[in-house]
This record gives structure tokens, C-alpha cells and sequence, in this order.
């Protein structure tokens, strides 16, 4: 068995299932945190063609996310998922994620050596996430008992970067049909 702490859509017991192709919720402890953390969309997710959520070291910060006490079977899918890819000869990692060992509070317990996963090569700007990966996040946070205050400002974070894109998108629109327009006067 090993603790892993799920701060995206791993936080979704159900969702987790899909990838463990058995049922997660048993092995949730509860909803926990880890300090001198933040959260950051820094990782183009390629198959939901948006962004995912990431950890980046924050001193005056946390994070928080659920704490899973997963058997050992399942590392391997849980790597999977993550995309962690080790290249051994460059002795690099060169996936999507890469594990990382963080000091984790639940339940008023102190857990150390605790598994999460941290983007590899971090975007320079946050990139929002699509409708799917957004309600999986909240319905993770609100299911496992995330705090109230915390699964707000998580909502709101991932919704104005939404709202930032979709901004983005129509001026882009915008300009294009003036240019359009220009031309062909």
C-alpha cells in the first residue's frame, strides 16, 4: 500500500476508477493538504485538448486535494494516467508528470513520503481548462469534503481562466472579421 494525494481530477473517486478499472472510494482517507504549494494550470493536456492542473512551490500557499491509501498494484496505472515517462539513459524524466514525495495533513494526522505528481515541463502562462476537466475537479473537491472556502476559490480560478480564453478567442475573432472586411472594400 502506498499514500498517494489526488489535487485534480484524480480528487473524483469515480473518475479514478476509470483508470484503475476497480472502485477507488474505499480507499479514500479524506480530504487533506500540503503546504508551500499552489495550484496552476501548466499543462496543455493533449487528449481533452486543455489545460491541467499542476503543483508549483509556494511558500505562503497550499493546497488541497484528497488523500487516497492506494495498494501497490496500482502505481502502474496510476504512472500511466500521469504520463510519467523515466528516460533512463538521459536519467530524466521526459513524461507529462513526474512523481513527487510530499508531506501531507488529514484528518489532523501528519503523512510523510506521501506520492503525488508535479508537471515536468511547466507552460509559461496558465491555459483553462474545458468544461469535463473543470466539473470532474469540483465534483472530486465537493464529493470528498474539500473545504467550502477552498472548492470556491478553485471554481472561481478555473472559471476566469475560461472566461479569459473565451475573451481571448472572440477578440481574435473579432479582428479577423475586420480585416475581412477591410479587404474586400
Amino acid at each position: 500500500m502506498f499514500y498517494y494525494f489526488a489535487y485534480g481530477s484524480c480528487m473524483c473517486p469515480v473518475d479514478l476508477q476509470r483508470t484503475m478499472k476497480e472502485p477507488t472510494h474505499h480507499y479514500v482517507v479524506g480530504p487533506a493538504l500540503i503546504k508551500g504549494y499552489r495550484l496552476g494550470f501548466y499543462l496543455q493536456y493533449r487528449r481533452r485538448n486543455c489545460g491541467a492542473l499542476d503543483i508549483v512551490k509556494d511558500p505562503k500557499s497550499h493546497v488541497e486535494g484528497v488523500l487516497y491509501h492506494l495498494p501497490q498494484r496500482m502505481i502502474n496505472l496510476l504512472d500511466q494516467r500521469e504520463e510519467v515517462c523515466f528516460n533512463h539513459h538521459q536519467a530524466i524524466h521526459v513524461g507529462s508528470y513526474r512523481p513527487e514525495r510530499v508531506e501531507v495533513f488529514c484528518k489532523g494526522q501528519r503523512y510523510s513520503d506521501v506520492r503525488t505528481y508535479t508537471v515536468v515541463n511547466k507552460l509559461p502562462e496558465e491555459l483553462a481548462p474545458n468544461d469535463w476537466y473543470f466539473n470532474v475537479v469540483m465534483r472530486g473537491a465537493i464529493t470528498c469534503g474539500l473545504t467550502e472556502e477552498y472548492c470556491w476559490k478553485l471554481f472561481q480560478h478555473m472559471y476566469s481562466l475560461q472566461k479569459e480564453q473565451l475573451q481571448y478567442h472572440l477578440g481574435s475573432i473579432q479582428a479577423s472579421i475586420s480585416l475581412k472586411s477591410l479587404s474586400s472594400d
